[in-house]
């Protein structure tokens, strides 16, 4: 048996139950065959892929507060410590009803990847818990938030760990876990990203992921002889990262024609109103199905069909495991030829597999969604510096990097003899660098 299939059975045998684990390791191995066989007896030797699938560490409490009815409530919080070997470790933290250890451990694993290929020193972590925001006040999102970092400050610091927003975790919640991080520590640190700009944020933050998606799917574009302009999108999601996926699309001429959220999605075939959207999603933090109560013409579907929208390109921005095979032919059937991940692995392994046998091109989530997280370093960067960057700066520097994680990922792909397959080429780009940085370090 070779190298690469014992640890993926060790990982599913260890690790029992985890289903998003074992995808998400799955994926990566899979596509790192070649490089591992290329070099299997030295790192064989050093125990390379068992230390690399194993989390340096699993942080797991609970966390007591009191609701507006005085009753006291009960979360499980998590932090995932995965691999610290090309820096401290960095990757969001997670509020939703779904969260546990498998999905966890699935989203570090990636952030590993997927901030290597930023070419900035940072290593992965995840975090989170099964406390949902949604319906909450303000003071119980407050009494949760203070809560959690009383635990989690214990495990974090600037140099240390430094967690951002994820799903469920905005700017208010950053705002409160920071001030109970400072209140605890007394220390005035860059120890959280997605900070207010008041007290350490960066600008472009808020825009960076839905950016980033953009730029890299435009480079992929012009480099397969195709543009974005004139082209019809599909967004699935209504969050962050699809907010400004759209405005981003929409300002290099593309036409956006659907969003969604959990209970379903809206189609507006003269083009998404983005004005619209952000009234509904982040002043009113309501549900987009408001959309066509407010725009003629739009259409409102319960439940989960968005990818049966005809479209040129689908950029799936909601969750993990949203888009699976039969979406995936639909699309294809619809006339789609593009996919760029804006979420954590949102197309299931036979979603992927059929992207990439179909000919369609397809930009995996741990390079098109990187940029939240580049942002998230120059975001430490500047408080690092004491410095604060202008939008633009930011923003060319963000641009830069999905430019230069294209570059990466299809250089990776072409050495390895699989050109076009940005799966590929990403997985062994962002682990060749930790793969390096984890041997010169020795056995830790």
């Amino acid at each position: 048996m070779s190298y690469v299939d014992e640890i993926y059975e060790r990982v599913v045998e260890q690790n029992p139950g985890e289903k998003e684990f074992h995808q998400a390791v799955k994926e990566v191995l899979d596509s790192l065959r070649l490089v591992i066989e290329a070099n299997e007896e030295k790192y064989r030797k050093a125990a390379l892929l068992e230390r690399l699938v194993e989390p340096e560490r699993i942080i797991s409490f609970r966390v007591p507060w009191v609701d507006d009815a005085g009753n006291v409530q009960v979360n499980k919080g998590y932090r995932v410590q995965f691999n610290s070997a090309i820096g401290p470790y960095k990757g969001g933290l997670r509020l939703h009803p779904s969260v546990n250890q498998s999905i966890l451990k699935f989203l570090g694993f990636e952030q590993v990847f997927k901030n290597s290929l930023t070419g900035l020193p940072i290593g992965g972590g995840k975090g989170g818990s099964n406390f949902d925001p949604k319906g909450k006040s303000d003071r119980e999102v407050m009494a949760f938030c203070q809560s959690f970092m009383t635990e989690l400050s214990k495990y974090i610091g600037a140099d240390q760990d430094v967690p951002a927003g994820d799903i469920g975790v905005g700017g208010r919640e950053i705002g409160y876990m920071y001030g109970q991080y400072k209140r605890l520590t007394g220390l005035y640190e860059g120890v959280l990203t997605g900070k207010g700009l008041t007290y350490g944020g960066s600008l472009a933050r808020t825009q960076a992921t839905g950016y980033g998606l953009v730029y890299i799917l435009d480079e992929m574009l012009k480099h397969n002889g195709k543009e974005l302009a004139g082209k019809t999108v599909v967004i699935s999601g209504s969050g962050n990262v699809a907010i400004y996926a759209t405005e981003k699309a929409q300002q290099l001429g593309a036409k956006v024609v659907a969003l969604s959220d959990s209970n379903g999605y809206i189609y507006d075939k003269e083009g998404i109103k983005l004005d619209v959207v952000k009234q509904i999603k982040e002043v009113r933090r309501g549900r987009i199905k408001e959309y066509a109560d407010e725009v003629a013409g739009a259409v409102y579907t319960e439940g989960k069909g968005i990818w049966t929208v005809p479209c040129d390109i689908a950029l799936p921005c909601a969750t993990q495991n949203e888009l699976n095979l039969e979406d995936a032919k639909t699309l294809k059937s619809n006339g789609c030829f593009v996919v760029a991940e804006g979420a954590n692995m949102p197309s299931t392994r036979e979603a992927t597999d059929f992207f990439l046998e179909s000919g369609m091109l397809f930009m995996p989530g741990k390079a098109a969604n990187a940029g939240g997280v580049a942002t998230s370093a120059l975001e430490m960067s500047q408080n690092s510096q004491r410095l604060s960057w202008s939008f633009e700066e930011v923003d060319a520097k963000l641009k830069d990097i999905m430019v230069n994680i294209y570059a990466k990922a299809a250089d990776a792909a072409e050495r390895y003899g699989v050109p076009g397959n940005y799966v590929a080429g990403a997985n062994i780009a962002g682990f060749e660098k930790v793969a390096e940085a984890m041997m010169a370090q020795g056995i830790v």
